[in-house]
């Protein structure tokens, strides 16, 4: 009884690996599809952080850090639509509406002579970057959860292949050897008998 509980149970485990590689195949075949996206992305998104901040500078110099601080009141709020969704079991949110983050000079309600072109340029470019860094969160959260997701079947993986079903195997040798061990003394017991009884 125990050698079948247990025959049966490194079958499960090895059918348990057969569908865990499935998952990880999955999950790196999700990962590069967007993978090129995300580092596209990345790269956009580093470019206008380069054209952002030396208009940033360039304000300061022409106004400085006094000049630029009524420039940015009042604030505004930002409300995003979030749908959570899932990839392979793994739970995922996507932005599906959000507001348009750049806005005219009159909608932002600042008076052109008191912002300049400088105060201007640098707005719109943070405007920019924003809308670039809100497309770019879903991705980068999916990216960051499929590698976890990753990881850890990779884990389970290995900890099934090199440590469970080893041992399992090793316990199911041992088992069959035990009982054919059994079986061959009980032969001998017989044959013994034969040749002691009466014919």
């Amino acid at each position: 009884m125990n050698l079948l509980r247990t025959a049966r149970r490194l079958e499960r485990v090895t059918r348990g690996v057969g569908l865990l590689r499935k998952k990880r195949e999955a999950l790196v075949a999700e990962l590069f599809g967007i993978a090129r996206p995300a580092a596209d992305a990345r790269a956009e998104i580093a470019a206008a952080a380069g054209r952002a901040y030396p208009a940033l500078l360039s304000a300061l110099t022409a106004q400085g850090r006094v000049g630029l601080r009524p420039l940015g009141w009042p604030t505004r709020e930002l409300a995003v639509e979030i749908v959570p969704g899932s990839i392979w079991g793994i739970p995922v949110s996507q932005i599906t509406a959000r507001p348009p983050l750049l806005r005219t000079l009159a909608a932002r309600a600042a008076a052109p002579g008191l912002t300049g072109p400088d105060a201007a340029a640098a707005t719109s470019a943070f405007e920019h970057l924003a809308e670039l860094l809100l497309d770019a969160a879903p991705r980068e959260m999916l990216i960051r959860r499929l590698g976890e997701a990753l990881a850890q079947t990779s884990r389970q993986v290995n900890t099934l292949e090199r440590r469970l079903a080893p041992a399992l195997r090793h316990t199911v040798a041992g088992m069959r050897r035990t009982l054919d061990e059994r079986e061959r003394e009980e032969r001998i017991r017989l044959q013994r008998l034969k040749s002691v009884l009466p014919k």
